[in-house]
């Protein structure tokens, strides 16, 4: 950020054509868009990614698929942020002291964003059950909580799990608010400030979305134990397992906050900087590790299985429906380049752009495409768990034939008329 061209103290080169507001909200539009590419390309290969979650089916083949209605709701957000944005290039002309002064647009049109995505009684021939599941997985999530299988436990797991990856946006969405309500300062539209608030508040909004997982994976583990443990469901061991992996993601929060935050203009301890080095090392290879090998059930890791003649290619597994073998060994190097997109701040050239706005906001660019990517292979992983007659994991239900468009599921106020 330090490193980025200032046009004044208050404002960066960056964010007078882009402010820190709408670099938000065109994430959160792109995962609309990303999420209904998502059900699309599924739906075509014959995935029901609905029932899985359990959402209720089209009780008629006559309503819009549940990609069509996403595409529907992008298109709108998409508009009026095109319109917004329009306005405000009109009105400020990239000049220091009108983009300070028309801050309140982009927060305006932040509000509206948020509105529609999550106050569904507002428009609601738009997408208007899609909305009311959303608001209500995110109401029981926000605090960690899991549904039971039968109630959507997979759409919770899959939507925290999305959170993990957009931890800097949300925290990027606190900053543009406290920085709009703040007394001093130049406003939503200034430079970012990320110590808005207080050093601490920025890290513990990063935070929240590995807590929410940690959490669900410690109620996972209390089921197990509470349940009939077997040669199947095992003692639990791997949703532990499976928890310690987001608590690697705090040692990273914490020594990024430490270095940001070093004071007395003197650079930071170098054992702060060899600490966070050795922190993400491990949350980037751990990570990576369990989205090979545990997320999209990928034999890569396993010595005895990847060589298996059952499987089809090595290292993969035995049925693959996204694509051929090579899409699959693209995605694990593309999965694991960007785990490790905070190798950048290595190069003694590379670290300085990497602060820059532009830089922070491709880099979170990036992560939610790894994610968009990652969505596809664990929902695959997860209809191969459900439709194999053999070889169930704990949990996993055999769902209805694909084409039966009659599956139950929470009911909402007007899922026969739309999304």
């Amino acid at each position: 950020m330090d490193g980025d061209p200032a046009v004044e103290p208050e404002l960066d080169s960056f964010s007078l054509t882009f402010p820190l507001p709408y670099r938000v909200a065109f994430i959160i539009v792109l995962a609309v868009w990303a999420w209904g590419v998502n059900l699309h390309y599924l739906y075509i290969i014959g995935i029901d990614v609905p029932s899985l979650i359990r959402y209720p089916g089209r009780s008629s083949p006559h309503h819009p698929t549940h990609h069509l209605s996403t595409y529907r709701l992008a298109t709108v957000l998409s508009s009026i942020y095109a319109f917004a944005l329009l306005v405000f290039w009109v009105f400020t002309h990239r000049d220091p002291e009108l983009v300070l002064r028309w801050d309140w647009l982009p927060v305006v049109y932040l509000a509206v964003l948020l509105g529609i995505l999550v106050f569904s009684p507002f428009f609601k021939s738009l997408s208007h059950s899609g909305r009311t599941r959303l608001r209500a997985t995110l109401k029981r999530i926000s605090v960690g909580g899991l549904a039971e299988t039968k109630d959507g436990r997979f759409g919770d797991i899959l939507l925290a799990d999305v959170l993990t990856s957009y931890a800097r946006i949300i925290a990027d969405l606190y900053v543009s608010l406290c920085m709009f309500f703040r007394s001093e300062g130049g406003g939503a539209t200034a430079r970012p400030d990320r110590g808005c608030g207080g050093t601490v508040i920025v890290p513990l909004v990063m935070a929240i979305p590995s807590l929410i997982r940690l959490r669900q994976c410690l109620i996972e583990y209390g089921r197990v134990r509470r349940g009939r443990m077997n040669e199947t469901t095992g003692w639990g061991g791997q949703h532990l397992a499976n928890a310690l992996k987001y608590a690697t993601a705090f040692p990273v929060i914490i020594f990024s906050a430490l270095l940001r935050n070093s004071t007395g203009g003197q650079p930071p301890p170098p054992h702060y900087y060899q600490a966070w080095i050795g922190a993400c090392v491990i949350n980037s290879f751990y990570s990576f590790y369990w989205d090979v090998a545990k997320d999209w059930d990928l034999t890569l890791f396993d010595s005895k299985a990847r060589n298996s003649p059952d499987l089809k290619a090595f290292g993969l597994r035995r049925r693959l429906h996204i694509g051929p073998p090579s899409l699959y060994y693209l995605v694990i190097a593309l999965d694991l380049l960007l785990r490790c997109t905070w190798s950048l701040k290595l190069s003694p050239h590379l670290g300085r752009i990497a602060d820059w706005e532009g830089s922070i906001f491709v880099i979170s660019l990036l992560e939610v495409i790894r994610r968009w990517i990652w969505i596809f292979f664990r929902v695959e992983t997860e209809w191969i768990r459900n439709t194999n007659v053999t070889g169930l994991d704990i949990d996993d239900i055999l769902l209805p034939d694909y084409h039966n468009h009659n599956i139950q599921g929470p009911k909402y106020a007007d899922d026969d008329d739309d999304d």
